[in-house]
């Protein structure tokens, strides 16, 4: 069962690949962006959602520069809590179900085993604070969501790791990539293959698991060890003619702003038995690298 599907932030990594899959699986999609549609202003919000009646919200937009939100906290409030409590509330006013991306960056990332929903959250910056703050605005306004929390993001839409990695493999002949974080690097198509599944599941008459689920990249791996395998694949691939060496450095050595959790891996096992959905394979995904590649 398909019906009525609005997209925010359709220009971003996962939203771009949630107009593709949905308009190929017989949606009748509407993507906005900010461009389209501010999500901070909830009048606006409002007065698209009800005259677009859509029967799934999937809400892609948000401001995810994790360092700048160190210094741009009003933006980050806006647009990862009061912009979701904004689509939630519209969401609940038409009987549309909510689905809403969510991060790692909601837990401390100190444990030492993986992290499953129920664990308790300790955002250690602004970003993983202000997207907490959005779980919890549209879990209060829009009782038919479900929040997928995932981590590592990449795709062939938009800027990421894997397309960094690549540029500055082609001008270095080595450089340092943090060893000593860990999590499953996730590809935007498998976040948005998994998101459809889970709002065409959602629409069944009898659907009651609503809440919070996680869905990230197998196997783990630490950004080193990441990195290692994107140059691997380029060079089989014949999109570099060599690796460069790859240096493991700490995250001591490597200061950001805003403190990166150490631990980013996340149990998917409740969205596999709710959903049958499996872990994103990131190795696979990286079997096609032209895409990334600089221009």
């Amino acid at each position: 069962m398909v019906g009525k599907l609005l997209v925010t932030g359709f220009k971003g990594q996962v939203g771009h690949r949630l107009m593709q899959q949905g308009q190929a699986l017989g949606w009748q999609v509407l993507g906005v962006d900010r461009d389209e549609l501010d999500i901070t202003k909830g009048a606006d919000v409002q007065k698209l959602v009800a005259e677009f009646a859509p029967d799934v919200i999937i809400n892609a937009a948000a401001h995810t520069a994790v360092d700048k939100a160190e210094v741009e906290i009003d933006a980050s409030y806006a647009i990862n809590r009061d912009g979701p409590a904004y689509l939630a509330e519209a969401a609940h006013s038409v009987g549309a179900v909510m689905l809403h991306i969510s991060t790692d960056y909601v837990f401390a990332g100190n444990k030492d085993g993986l992290y499953i929903e129920t664990d308790a959250v300790d955002p250690q910056g602004v970003y993983g604070a202000s997207k907490l703050a959005g779980e919890v605005a549209v879990a209060e306004h829009c009782p038919r969501h479900l929040i997928l929390r995932t981590a590592w993001v990449f795709g062939e839409h938009g800027n990421n790791f894997v397309k960094t990695m690549l540029r500055l493999g082609a001008q270095r002949d080595s450089l340092g990539v943090v060893a000593d974080q860990f999590g499953g690097p996730t590809y935007a198509g498998d976040i948005a293959a998994a998101l459809l599944t889970m709002a065409e599941q959602a629409l069944q008459p009898d659907f009651s698991a609503w809440g919070v689920y996680h869905f990230a990249g197998e196997p783990h791996v630490s950004w080193h060890g990441f990195a290692t395998s994107i140059f691997n694949a380029a060079v089989a691939q014949g999109l570099l003619t060599r690796s460069p060496q790859v240096n493991a450095i700490a995250t001591r050595d490597y200061p950001t702003p805003a403190q990166r959790p150490a631990n980013s891996r996340l149990d998917c096992s409740r969205i596999n038995a709710i959903f049958g959905i499996m872990p994103s394979n990131w190795q696979s995904a990286l079997s096609d690298l032209r895409p990334y590649m600089p221009a």
